[in-house]
């Protein structure tokens, strides 16, 4: 009766449990039980407001963030590794979780062509991790955008005495002019009634003959609202783009010059921020209740097994801009 909502709050409340959550995931979007559980009264009505209403407004997008992102630095610390990236590792040459950061930092940094004369505008630049990278390794002036409290607080101390700026700012509040842009793992909150808006600014700020380089996950068919468990409990008004809502969104704004596809490399991912969580419950126990490893569980993964069936795709897309006005 409730779809996919009503199988994680069930998860969540004990009520079934599985040896491997992760090849259940797996086996369940190979056999298209998505599509089945669009036809629930809940995500027939999800789909009816988000035709309507934007769940991405400039207040929505501030409670959105708070929601997720300020639960507790010390939460995330745990389980990201070294590296406080919130987003899918680079495991072409890495064997470990910290490598696969470092890597993934890297390889951002060359599509970038990255130089100490850029000027760089890291929207949704969460704990400050790539900023700190991309200013100490290339010596480039980096300005990080972010909305969310905790990782603004974090960021400005991690990145002291760099070549970092970090601004609280809503994409929409945009001022400046920079010659390169990194959007990492920020576009899945942008929602599908914005993303023309995104990109029409995205293209104002970024000079002539500029580039940007987005780190996405990306879905295989055109949606307007999020998966209605995800969107509760874990990433409220968020949405997955699929390629063609990426295009038209930069149609006349952007050429794509570059897709990059590893979503292979995020089941790796989340393993280990699974295995890193698991093991560092005993002491997260003490502030955090059951239910919220319940639910870092179910999300690590059913996402894991989602990218396994290639349910869900990532990609590094490059971006150059076209003259003329947005």
């Amino acid at each position: 009766m409730h779809g996919s909502l009503g199988l994680g709050e069930s998860y969540m409340r004990q009520y079934w449990s599985a040896d491997d959550l992760e090849e259940l995931f797996r086996r369940l979007v190979c056999c298209g039980v998505e599509t089945t559980a669009q036809r629930s009264p809940g995500q027939y009505f999800s789909r009816l407001v988000s035709r309507f209403a934007n769940q991405q407004s400039p207040r929505r997008a501030k409670h959105n963030a708070e929601h997720h992102y300020n639960l507790g630095n010390d939460l995330f610390f745990e389980f990201l590794g070294r590296y406080k990236n919130y987003s899918c590792g680079y495991f072409r040459q890495a064997r470990t979780l910290d490598e696969a950061q470092l890597a993934k930092m890297q390889r951002l940094c060359e599509l970038l062509q990255l130089s100490e004369r850029d000027r760089l505008l890291d929207v949704g630049g969460g704990w400050g991790e790539f900023a700190r990278f991309a200013a100490t390794r290339y010596g480039c002036h980096v300005t990080s955008i972010n909305i969310a409290d905790e990782q603004i607080a974090h960021a400005r101390q991690y990145c002291r005495g760099t070549g970092v700026e970090v601004v609280k700012s809503d994409y929409r509040d945009l001022s400046g002019s920079f010659n390169k842009i990194a959007v990492v793992a920020m576009f899945t909150h942008v929602g599908h009634r914005n993303y023309r808006r995104f990109m029409q600014i995205m293209h104002r700020v970024l000079e002539s003959g500029g580039t940007m380089v987005m780190e996405t996950v990306g879905g295989l068919t055109s949606k307007s609202c999020c998966e209605p468990w995800t969107n509760r409990y874990i990433f409220p008004g968020g949405v997955v783009p699929s390629m063609a809502q990426i295009d038209a969104a930069v149609d006349g704004l952007f050429s794509r010059d570059v897709v990059e596809e590893f979503g292979q490399d995020y089941t790796l991912t989340l393993r280990q921020w699974h295995r890193n969580f698991t093991a560092a419950w005993p002491g997260l126990s003490q502030r955090y209740s059951d239910s919220m490893r319940l639910m870092f569980e179910y999300f690590f993964l059913s996402v894991a097994g989602a990218f396994r069936a290639h349910g869900l795709l990532h990609y590094h897309i490059g971006f150059s801009r076209l003259p003329g006005r947005a």
